[in-house]
């Protein structure tokens, strides 16, 4: 398999492991957290919500708008994970992109197959005060870190030219002009002067 299959298969094999846990995890809360809260440990529960905003209940109320937007994600990141998994991307970007994907069309299949009139189904909560989310929300977030700390961290790319020349140094700036032995000069003559 050659090294952009590889990257393809990478990429895919994250998103669908992302979505496969996502609507495994979703459907076990809907049958288990009916009865109410579960306590994990500390200030974290499982707690059955649903979601009619983004990630993390962001703007909630604007289901219709949140799901075109997601629409259009899925298929920007979807579009660019393919060219960058053939052009060469490193490792954690193909990661990062599978993690975003993954997660987005986890979300995006909870607002048009699991019937509660566009909403996400949500069940963690690590504080009291900060919103529920679920495995693709984690995912996306953990995606979008990912892919800032990548490219953030990646080296600047050079052309072959130019890092050869730098490899080279001054040795080979001056070539074909020997340099004059140490401690000796020119006379003004134009031979060493004895």
């Amino acid at each position: 398999m050659n090294p952009a299959k590889r990257r393809t298969a990478l990429l895919v094999g994250v998103a669908a492991a992302v979505t496969a846990l996502d609507q495994w995890s979703k459907s076990w809360a809907q049958q288990d957290l009916r009865s109410g809260p579960r306590h994990v440990m500390g200030p974290t529960y499982l707690v059955l919500t649903y979601n009619r905003g983004a990630a993390f209940s962001f703007g909630t109320g604007a289901s219709p708008v949140i799901a075109a937007l997601a629409v259009v994600l899925v298929l920007v990141v979807g579009f660019y994970s393919r060219r960058l998994a053939k052009g060469g991307a490193s490792r954690p970007v193909i990661v990062g992109l599978g993690l975003l994907a993954g997660g987005a069309v986890s979300n995006l299949a909870d607002r048009f197959f699991r019937h509660h009139h566009g909403a996400v189904v949500d069940f963690i909560q690590l504080v009291s005060w900060w919103a529920t989310f679920n495995v693709a929300d984690a995912a996306i977030t953990v995606g979008a870190l990912t892919l800032a700390v990548s490219l953030v961290l990646s080296p600047g790319h050079r052309s072959p030219a130019t890092s050869d020349r730098s490899l080279a140094g001054p040795a080979t700036a001056g070539a074909g002009t020997a340099p004059a032995p140490s401690g000796t000069s020119p006379a003004p003559g134009g031979s060493p002067d004895h």
